[in-house]
């Protein structure tokens, strides 16, 4: 039956049309047009860096002038080109298929963050952007990559108190200041957290407004340690 119905239905590129051997995968060109990140990368968000990997961690600019609250954070794509086109297909356009492979991504980026006892936990929204998208793509994605991890997900610990708009067009000033106090630990499952290591995830990372709320947020709700990761990370041009 499943022969047949590949016969009829071949599984299709997830970026493209062209038809790939398994189901949920890159076509050739796809893979190689589709940035990932590799080589030296900053310890804390992931950001690529040049240079060789000596096996020390290395902070980008971005974390030297400005201290994140998380310990250790990583990204498996830079915000650009296929990476971005998946990214808000999956973000605005309803395409729910991406989860399992983006998540099997994050899932083997996050090997070094995790230990067997982490918690994962997703960005939340704020209800009003949950009621017109329909979903939260950060919490599926959390889901996924837990279940691909073996690990626990909490993706109601947190919540989302107040709208915080779009972040597009903002100053890093004014990015950090919508989300000041914009999210915090839920008043009956946030517990849930405390005396945790938890590991954050989301799909974009730009100047890390949002992972430093989240974090903030777990740390009120009593975790230990945060960690982070984002499937995307918008890096700045070379």
């Amino acid at each position: 039956m499943q022969n047949a119905l590949r016969v009829i239905y071949p599984h299709q590129c997830l970026s493209c049309d062209e038809m790939v051997e398994g189901a949920l995968a890159l076509c050739g060109p796809c893979w190689r047009d589709t940035p990932f990140l590799g080589g030296v990368q900053c310890a804390t968000c992931g950001a690529g860096l040049p240079g060789e990997d000596d096996g020390l961690d290395a902070l980008c600019d971005d974390c030297l002038g400005l201290p994140r609250p998380w310990t250790r954070g990583t990204a498996v794509l830079s915000y650009d080109g296929n990476a971005r086109r998946m990214v808000l297909a999956l973000k605005h356009g309803g395409r729910l298929d991406m989860v399992a492979p983006a998540a099997r991504w994050i899932a083997g980026a996050a090997q070094r963050l995790v230990t067997p006892q982490t918690v994962v936990v997703p960005v939340p929204v704020h209800w009003v952007r949950l009621v017109s998208r329909r979903y939260n793509q950060s919490a599926l994605l959390a889901q996924a990559t837990a279940r691909a991890l073996g690990l626990g997900c909490q993706p109601d610990a947190l919540i989302r108190r107040r709208g915080t708009g779009t972040q597009d067009g903002k100053t890093v000033q004014d990015r950090f200041a919508n989300l000041a106090g914009a999210i915090c630990p839920h008043p009956r499952r946030g517990q849930r957290l405390a005396g945790k290591h938890v590991l954050i995830v989301d799909d974009v990372m730009t100047s890390g407004a949002t992972f430093t709320a989240t974090t903030k947020a777990c740390l009120q709700a009593g975790a230990t340690d945060v960690c982070v990761i984002a499937l995307a990370r918008v890096t700045k041009p070379t």
